[in-house]
């Protein structure tokens, strides 16, 4: 998959794609629906999109709010054979009328031969265009327009719903609406190394900009996605600030069963697959090891239960 961030510098070979456009964040069952629809014969299949999510340019100082990283939904959409992520700039994009972002971005720019957009679409300064604009815009310009419903299967699916879930510690009931488990991607970054005197060397991962789950501990499988340690392995990881240690940053601190290696610099894709129990603060070392070693066993169990039923 090619990613293509300036609109004024589009190669001719990625022309006439069909696109679906929107955020995509978390990438789940309703955007993958609209997806489909923009697969067409012949066509290189896009994605327009917009970074930084608008979101947070209109409301800087709302909390966290994004199910994924902008490299971990273009490693999603990769994987559901998406061609080309255009991936354009917000600030470009935000002052433009709705007859502009038609005519100068998605017909001129990028040069689409159809567009796919979810039903309640708007786009344009003050969101003055919806789908119907656009259908009329793309007959004088020169691409087709589609629209979807954000469905999966039968149930409407939403962003919303789905960080319900995870606040709630439901990742399962998240997994359903998303048609996948919920990942957080990153490189390992060096932390305390408290783990490594406990017996538990983790790896650690930040959270900046990232919606949190409910805070605690939870049965993953973890992707190694480069290097000599490639591939999936299972563990145990712990989600949180870290109250034993008076630590009040939030990070994913994970570790690997039967693992041996050196991760630094890796990049990590850990899903979230069952929770285990809420963070806790202990009278000492022991009894955090112990408790280690019960969420290690139950998280073993969990994971050898999933790999019997599938």
């Amino acid at each position: 998959m090619r990613i293509l961030r300036d609109p004024d510098d589009i190669p001719a070979d990625a022309r006439g794609a069909s696109a679906a456009i929107g955020n995509f964040d978390g990438v789940h069952l309703g955007h993958q629906h609209v997806i489909d629809r923009a697969r067409r014969p012949g066509a290189p299949l896009g994605i327009v999109t917009f970074h930084p999510h608008p979101r947070e340019v209109f409301a800087p100082d709302a909390p966290p709010f994004r199910l994924m990283s902008p490299d971990a939904r273009a490693s999603r959409l990769a994987k559901l054979g998406v061609d080309l992520l255009f991936e354009l700039p917000f600030e470009r994009i935000a002052p433009l009328t709705a007859e502009a972002f038609m005519a100068d971005i998605l017909a001129r720019a990028l040069g689409l031969s159809h567009v796919v957009t979810g039903a309640d679409f708007r786009f344009g300064k003050g969101r003055a265009g919806d789908v119907e604009t656009l259908r009329e815009g793309g007959a004088r310009l020169g691409f087709d327009v589609s629209t979807a419903e954000l469905m999966g299967g039968d149930v409407p699916v939403s962003s919303t719903a789905i960080r319900e879930a995870l606040t709630e510690g439901r990742p399962r009931d998240a997994a359903r609406m998303l048609g996948h488990w919920h990942r957080i991607e990153g490189p390992v970054l060096h932390g305390a190394k408290r783990g490594r005197s406990l017996g538990y060397p983790t790896a650690n991962m930040g959270l900046e900009g990232l919606h949190l789950p409910r805070l605690g501990v939870y049965a993953v499988f973890v992707d190694i996605t480069g290097g000599a340690h490639a591939g999936r392995h299972e563990g145990v990881a712990s989600l949180g600030v870290r109250p034993m240690f008076g630590e009040n940053a939030p990070n994913l601190e994970t570790f690997l069963f039967d693992f041996e290696g050196d991760l630094y610099g890796t990049t990590l894709s850990v899903a979230l697959v069952e929770f285990l129990r809420p963070e806790m603060r202990f009278d000492g070392l022991a009894p955090l090891v112990a408790q280690m070693d019960a969420d290690s066993a139950r998280a073993r169990e969990v994971l050898a239960g999933m790999r019997r039923h599938g």
